[in-house]
């Protein structure tokens, strides 16, 4: 027997959560940081994202300059990453866990290099500044894989976030 009340509940949830205007927002960030894997190497980047309450994506570009003195190489990436984020800031701050593949390239000017996939976990927050203007702070542990050097670098960073 078929009773139409038991799917009034969820129907009416479902429309309640339709019914809530969702915010989409997309950012821009430019970042200055830190390579420690296997030496200190200021890194360098770009990345820009998109987001709907709690889930979000960005692509990202990033590069770190060789030490040839430590044997540390350079590392350029490319990566698109999924974010989970907290829906609202809490006390100016947005809170977010990241994941994502791409490609990188990894060597020295004129030895060895290698050209592969990398794939990516972290997490930062993005702090409130002025208006659209916020402070990105992110942390990232990545996994270059085939034959690379440096086959699991950490990466820090501060950068300027621009919202709209």
């Amino acid at each position: 027997m078929h009773t139409p009340g038991r799917w009034f509940g969820p129907l009416l949830l479902v429309a309640a959560v339709l019914a809530l205007p969702s915010t989409a927002s997309a950012d821009i960030t430019a970042f200055l940081g830190l390579n420690p894997t296997p030496t200190n190497r200021a890194v360098r980047g770009l990345s820009a994202g998109a987001g709907l309450l709690i889930l979000g994506f960005e692509v990202e570009y990033a590069h770190n300059g060789e030490d040839l003195r430590e044997g540390a190489p350079s590392l350029t990436t490319f990566m698109v990453n999924g974010l989970v984020q907290t829906p609202v800031e809490i006390a100016g701050m947005q809170f977010y866990g990241t994941v994502g593949a791409g490609g990188y390239h990894e060597g020295f000017e004129d030895l060895r290099s290698e050209t592969n996939v990398v794939v990516n976990v972290g997490g930062g927050v993005k702090v409130s500044l002025i208006g659209p203007l916020r402070l990105r702070l992110d942390y990232r542990v990545l996994s270059l894989k085939g034959d690379a050097r440096q086959s699991k670098p950490q990466r820090f960073y501060a950068g300027l976030n621009l919202k709209f």
